[in-house]
C-alpha cells in the first residue's frame, strides 16, 4: 500500500508510541494522518467512534488507543482495563468496517501470550493457555481485537492486521510511579535515589523474570512497514530479540543514572509472567523488519529526556 495518497488515523496518536508512528508515516510522504484526542473523540462511546469516521474518513487506521499500566496499576484496576480496551477495540473495528476502510491496523500486547509460553514467544503458541494473572484481564481484551479482527477477514474480507508489540521504552515514556512500566519506574526510582543521596532503592519481584525491550522509534518503524506491506490475518510480533532478567537489568540502569547505592528486592510484590522473550523472524520475513537502536544507546537517550522534561 502506497500511503502517500491515503487518509490514514492513528487512534492514540498523541501518546507515547503514537507520536512516532505519526512522525514515521508523514516522513514517508502521507500529508493527511490525523491523531484525534480523546477529548475530540471518546472511543468507549459507540456514537462518538461513528462521529470519528464520519469526520475524519479515513482510508487507513492504526489502532493504538489504549489503557495501560504496569503490574501496579493492572492489579488495581483490572476492570477498567479490561471494559475500556475491550470496547474501544470492539467499536473501532465495527465502525471501520461499516465506514469502507481498506486497511485496519490494531496493536495488540504481549500480555496476550499464556502465562508459560516456551521462549522464544511464537506466534502459534498465543492460544495455547490462560495469560499471566495480574495482567489477564488487559491481555485478553486486546486478545479480543485478533479474534474480531480474524473474524471480519474471514466473513466480510476485510483487511485486518494485528500486530504484537514487546515491552516499548525510549524518551517520552510514562514516568508516572502509579503506573509506568519496568524501565521508566527503575530510572525514576534511582534518579531520585541519587539526586537525593540515598545508599539503596527497592524494586518489585525478585528480580527473576526476564523482558525484552523493543526502543519505541523501531516499534513505529515496524507499525509502519507492516500497515505498507503485510496484509495477512496471521498476528506477528514485534521485537528486539533481546531477552534479559530484571535482576540483570537493574544495575544497567543504576550505571546509566549513576546510581551507586544497593538494590534491595521486596519478595512479597509480584514478579509477572516469568519470562518474556519473542521470536520475530516471522516479522522480518514478511517486511522486512528488525529492531535497529542499541540497547545502551536507548537506554542513554531515555535518561537524558527524562532529566530534562520530568520535574522531581
Amino acid at each position: 500500500m502506497d500511503l502517500r495518497g491515503k487518509r490514514v488515523v492513528v487512534t492514540g496518536g498523541s501518546g507515547f508510541l503514537g507520536r512516532r508512528v505519526v512522525a514515521a508515516l508523514r516522513a514517508r510522504g502521507c500529508a493527511e494522518v490525523f491523531a484525534p484526542r480523546s477529548a475530540e473523540f471518546d472511543l468507549r462511546e459507540k456514537q462518538q467512534v461513528i462521529a470519528m469516521y464520519g469526520t475524519l474518513r479515513p482510508d487507513v487506521v492504526v489502532h493504538l488507543a489504549a489503557v495501560v499500566g504496569g503490574i501496579g496499576a493492572n492489579r488495581a484496576h483490572p476492570g477498567r482495563f479490561f471494559f475500556d480496551n475491550l470496547v474501544m477495540g470492539v467499536e473501532t473495528l465495527e465502525q471501520a468496517r461499516k465506514h469502507g476502510v481498506e486497511k485496519f491496523v490494531g496493536i495488540g500486547t504481549i500480555c496476550a501470550y499464556p502465562k508459560f509460553t516456551p521462549v522464544p514467544f511464537r506466534e502459534e503458541e498465543l492460544w495455547n493457555g490462560y495469560p499471566e494473572e495480574t495482567n489477564a484481564p488487559y491481555g485478553l481484551a486486546k486478545k479480543m481485537l485478533l479474534v474480531q479482527s480474524q473474524a471480519y477477514r474471514a466473513e466480510y474480507g476485510m483487511n485486518a492486521i494485528h500486530l504484537l508489540p514487546v515491552n516499548l521504552y525510549g524518551p517520552g515514556d510514562n514516568f508516572d510511579p502509579e503506573s509506568s512500566h519496568v524501565i521508566p519506574a527503575m530510572i525514576r526510582k534511582m534518579e531520585e535515589a541519587r539526586r537525593a543521596a540515598r545508599d539503596e532503592v527497592v524494586l518489585w519481584g525478585d528480580g527473576s523474570a526476564t523482558r525484552e525491550f523493543l526502543y519505541v522509534d523501531d516499534a513505529a518503524e515496524g507499525i509502519v512497514r507492516a500497515t505498507e506491506s503485510y496484509d495477512a490475518g496471521e498476528p506477528m510480533n514485534l521485537g528486539s530479540g533481546m531477552e534479559i532478567a530484571i535482576r540483570d537489568l537493574a544495575p544497567v540502569i543504576a550505571d546509566a543514572t549513576g546510581f551507586r547505592g544497593r538494590i534491595v528486592w521486596d519478595t512479597s510484590k509480584p514478579n509477572g509472567q516469568p519470562r518474556r522473550g519473542l521470536d520475530t523472524s516471522r516479522a522480518e520475513r514478511a517486511f522486512g523488519f528488525r529492531a535497529t537502536t542499541d540497547f545502551a544507546t536507548g537506554l542513554a537517550n531515555t535518561v537524558q529526556w527524562f532529566r530534562a522534561n520530568v520535574p522531581l
